[in-house]
C-alpha cells in the first residue's frame, strides 16, 4: 500500500511542477487576445469585452491537454427584451434547451439588431417578432472583425510578430478558432458569442446536489443565470459553462483532493485514454462534470482527504456513466453530454476499467517507479453491476457508488449509516445478479 501511495502523489508532482508554467503562459497569452478583442468593440461595439470571468487560467491549469479554451464575447443587447423561440415541429432542434432568438415587434432600442449584417425578417404571420438574430451571421460578423482587428493590433505593434495566428478562422463553424503563441507554448482559444441573460435561478437544479458544495454556494452560483450560445447556424442553446467553472472554483476552497483527482484523470486521459493526444476520447469538460457529480455524490470531507481514494470517486462515476453510455449535465440533468459525439464509448469504457483495475503502471512517470502490478482489482463482471442506473434511476445515489469504491478497496468510510446504506444496495443488486463472483 505503501509503494502505491507513493505512486500517486510521485504522479501529481509532476503535475503540480508544470502548473506555475502553465499559469503564465495562459495569461500572457490571454492578454494578447483582450487586446484583440478591446479592438473589435472599438469597430463595433455591439461586441464587449469580459473581464469579469477570470477562471481561465484556473481551469488551464488543472489539465494536462492542450485543448481549447473557450473565451467567451457578450452581445451588447438588452436579453429581456428579446423572445426566445423554441423551434417550430417541422425544423430539426439541437436538443430541449435550443432556440431561436426574436426581436419583438416594434422593439425600441433594438435597432443595431436587425441590421441585415446579424438579422433575418420574419414572414408577417408572426405573431410576435419581426425577425431573428441568427447565430451564423453573428459568428461571420466577429470572424470579419477579428481578422481586421488582428492586422490594425499588429500594423500598430500591440501585440508582437506571430503572437496569433487567424489563418484558422473559418465560416461555416459554431466558434471561431484562434490560436495565440505564449513562450514555447500555443493555446487554442474558441471564441464565442454569447447572450447574456438576467439572472434566472435554475429551480430544476436537485436539492439532493447542494450537500456537496458549501452551504448556499450551488443556489448562489446557478442565480445568476445562464448564456445563450450558438447552437446551429439558426439556433442558440443554453450554456452554463460559466456556472460550472464557478462551481469547481468552489471544490478548491474544501481542502480536500477534488481538484488534483480531476488533475490526475485528465493526465491519465491525455496520456492513456487518448495515446496522448493522438485519438478521439473524452474532453475536460466531460471529465469536470464527472467531478462536479462525484462533489454532489459524494459531500462528506473523509471521501476527498486520501489522495487515492479522491480519485476513484470521480473514477467510479465515469464509469458507470460510460457503461450506461449517460454523463448528465449537472444543471439540465435530462441533457447527455456523451450523446453524438461520435466517440467509441464501450472502447473507452475498456480502457477505463483497465486503468481502474490497475492503475499502477499509467502513474509511473519514470524507470524508477518501475515495479510489479498488484492483480486486479475487480472482476471481469463490473460492468453488469455499473448498468444498473441504465434501468433504475434509484441507483444514481450515494450508496450504490459506495458499493462500487467497496469493489475497488478504496471505500475506507466509518460512517455507521453508510455502511448500512451500502451494505443494503449490495443485497438488492446481489438479489438481481450483478454481484461479481
Amino acid at each position: 500500500m505503501a509503494v502505491q501511495v507513493s505512486l500517486w502523489h510521485h504522479y501529481l508532482q509532476a503535475i503540480h511542477s508544470r502548473q506555475t508554467a502553465r499559469v503564465r503562459d495562459f495569461q500572457r497569452a490571454e492578454d494578447v487576445l483582450l487586446t484583440v478583442l478591446e479592438r473589435v468593440h472599438v469597430l463595433d461595439s455591439r461586441f464587449l469585452v469580459d473581464y469579469s470571468r477570470d477562471l481561465g487560467a484556473f481551469q488551464f491549469a488543472l489539465r494536462s491537454s492542450e485543448g481549447p479554451q473557450d473565451v467567451e464575447v457578450p452581445l451588447w443587447v438588452d436579453a429581456k427584451a428579446l423572445v426566445m423561440e423554441e423551434p417550430g415541429p417541422t425544423e430539426p432542434s439541437e436538443g430541449p434547451t435550443s432556440c431561436h432568438l426574436g426581436v419583438p415587434k416594434a422593439a425600441s432600442g433594438l435597432e443595431q439588431w436587425t441590421a441585415d449584417d446579424v438579422f433575418s425578417a420574419c414572414s408577417e404571420d408572426n405573431a410576435k417578432c419581426c425577425g431573428h438574430i441568427v447565430p451564423s451571421k453573428v459568428l461571420c460578423v466577429l470572424r470579419d472583425l477579428l481578422v481586421a482587428a488582428t492586422v490594425y493590433c499588429k500594423h500598430h505593434s500591440l501585440i508582437t510578430p506571430g503572437a496569433l495566428n487567424a489563418s484558422s478562422l473559418k465560416a461555416g463553424e459554431l466558434c471561431l478558432s484562434l490560436l495565440v503563441s505564449s513562450g514555447w507554448r500555443t493555446i487554442h482559444f474558441n471564441v464565442i458569442p454569447v447572450v447574456r441573460r438576467n439572472p434566472v435561478a435554475l429551480t430544476r437544479v436537485d436539492s439532493r446536489l447542494t450537500s456537496g458544495f458549501p452551504e448556499g454556494s450551488l443556489e448562489r452560483i446557478t442565480a445568476q443565470g445562464v448564456d445563450l450560445e450558438p447552437a446551429s447556424a439558426q439556433h442558440w442553446r443554453v450554456s452554463a459553462d460559466h456556472l460550472l467553472a464557478k462551481l469547481l472554483s468552489v471544490l478548491g476552497t474544501l481542502g480536500g483532493h477534488h481538484l488534483d483527482s480531476l488533475s490526475i484523470l485528465d493526465r491519465v486521459n491525455h496520456e492513456h485514454w487518448r495515446d496522448g493526444g493522438r485519438s478521439a476520447g473524452l474532453s475536460f469538460g466531460h471529465l469536470k462534470m464527472v467531478l462536479l457529480w462525484a462533489a454532489a455524490l459524494f459531500p462528506a470531507r473523509e471521501d476527498w482527504a486520501e489522495l487515492q481514494g479522491a480519485v476513484y470517486r470521480p473514477l467510479v462515476v465515469l464509469l458507470c456513466c460510460l457503461a450506461t453510455e449517460n454523463l448528465p449535465h449537472l444543471l439540465f440533468p435530462e441533457l447527455n453530454l456523451l450523446r453524438d459525439t461520435g466517440l467509441d464509448l464501450c472502447a473507452l469504457y475498456q480502457r477505463v476499467e483497465a486503468f481502474a483495475s490497475q492503475p499502477e503502471a499509467a502513474l509511473r512517470i519514470h524507470a524508477t517507479h518501475l515495479g510489479r502490478n498488484p492483480p486486479p482489482r475487480v472482476g471481469s463482471r463490473l460492468k453488469a453491476l455499473l448498468q444498473l442506473p441504465a434501468s433504475d434511476s434509484a441507483y444514481w445515489a450515494t450508496a450504490y457508488f459506495d458499493v462500487l469504491l467497496d469493489k475497488f478497496q478504496v471505500f475506507n468510510i466509518q460512517d455507521e449509516a453508510r455502511i448500512a446504506a451500502m451494505q443494503s444496495v449490495f443485497l438488492k443488486t446481489k438479489a438481481l445478479g450483478g454481484e461479481e463472483s
